[in-house]
């Protein structure tokens, strides 16, 4: 298993919902991640983790 985070967002100091978000390869998959433990599902797409972690931070 590859884990690789990647920031995908502003600084969790100008983040205005204290929320940090990565993305996390996991073989074949990518996995949104936050800095409140929060995780979203397994996307074999980028984007769509990327996307999974905006509508998180947005409060979706």
């Amino acid at each position: 298993m590859v884990d690789v985070a990647q920031h995908e967002g502003p600084d969790l100091d100008r983040e205005p919902s204290g929320h940090r978000t990565t993305t996390a390869e996991q073989g074949h998959f990518c996995v949104a991640r936050c800095s409140c433990g929060w995780r979203g599902p397994a996307r074999r797409a980028r984007s769509m983790a990327r996307t999974d972690a905006e509508g998180h931070v947005a409060g979706g």
